[in-house]
């Protein structure tokens, strides 16, 4: 099993190419936080991006930079020129339709590709969550494939052809995935203490590996610990440092991750639910899945349907996706 593409798709992480912002030699604009990862990839030009509380930073072509939780931000040819007043329909409508957004006046100078990433609401499991608030990788980053993507999507945006919007979409998949890989080469340390920490340790990526592959499974920490030939000892202090939590809390919240997509998706029952993610006990079940999401199971399976923005709509764009 791949471990990272298996959190990714359980969470439904997918990604949509936005605007495609063409900037003059004067330019900035400002962004709202909106709620979900922001992606950006400069073709051509130079710009400078600006979140509140953080340096700002120099965008050079073939940067690619990353928002995890989409915080405010500022984009512009310089740190010192007043923003001008963003269109929201305007700019709403480039983003919906991955359309041209031109910002300034004068000669266009400068290209950027905006593309926002979406999760399964239901999901608690989230690897976007444990990268900082800003993510930037620079062109000079070694020669990985990084590179060679974004000089892909630079062709792709220069002469447009049939099915560009599906090209774009996969590739902002792809770019993530290789901002991910090179992030986490240069940071294992700072990874540490939250779920892609687990990927750079050997011990704990295989323990989580089994859980993932048989969540079903009668799970203590002894008999994973046994699975591994390790001690007991051994891997719960591992683990710890590398997760930040126990195995028996991180079984049991990606169980609940599980379940809560089964009660939402699925017509199937309780017990059959229960089962599936290890639980033998409809009392036991319903007690974890309480305290883990705040509702017993059959509440929740009522209330995640009735919102559509969590429910029905977003299982009807994930399954467009695939």
């Amino acid at each position: 099993m791949d471990l990272l593409a298996d959190v990714l798709t359980v969470a439904g992480v997918r990604g949509a190419a936005g605007a495609r912002i063409e900037a003059a030699e004067t330019w900035k604009t400002s962004w709202p936080h909106i709620g979900r990862p922001v992606f950006y990839a400069v073709t051509s030009g130079t710009a400078w991006l600006r979140v509140p509380g953080l340096e700002a930073e120099q965008l050079m072509p073939g940067d690619v930079v990353l928002l995890p939780t989409g915080s405010e931000h500022t984009l512009g040819s310089d740190v010192d020129t007043v923003p001008y007043s963003c269109d929201c329909a305007t700019a709403e409508q480039a983003r919906a339709q991955a359309s041209v957004l031109r910002i300034g006046e004068g000669e266009i100078r400068t290209h950027i590709l905006g593309a926002s990433y979406e999760y399964d609401p239901v999901v608690s499991t989230q690897v976007l969550a444990s990268l900082p608030e800003m993510v930037h990788i620079r062109a000079d980053n070694g020669g990985t494939c990084l590179d060679d993507t974004v000089r892909l999507l630079a062709r792709e945006l220069a002469v447009p052809q049939i099915a560009g919007a599906v090209v774009l979409n996969r590739l902002v998949d792809i770019l993530l995935i290789q901002l991910l890989r090179v992030w986490m080469c240069r940071n294992p340390v700072q990874d540490k203490g939250s779920w892609l920490g687990v990927l750079s340790d050997p011990l704990v990526s295989v323990a989580v590996t089994k859980l993932h592959q048989d969540p079903s499974k009668p799970w203590t920490t002894d008999l994973l610990a046994t699975e591994l030939s390790v001690s007991r000892t051994t891997l719960a202090r591992r683990f710890r440092t590398v997760a930040g939590e126990t195995p028996g809390s991180y079984l049991t919240r990606w169980r609940m991750n599980l379940a809560a997509i089964r009660l939402r998706d699925t017509d199937d029952t309780l017990e059959t639910i229960a089962h599936a993610v290890g639980y033998t006990s409809m009392p036991a079940f319903s007690r974890a899945f309480r305290r883990d999401r705040g509702q017993a199971p059959g509440t929740y399976r009522h209330a995640v349907r009735a919102d559509a923005t969590a429910g029905a709509e977003f299982c009807a764009q994930r399954v467009a996706h695939r």
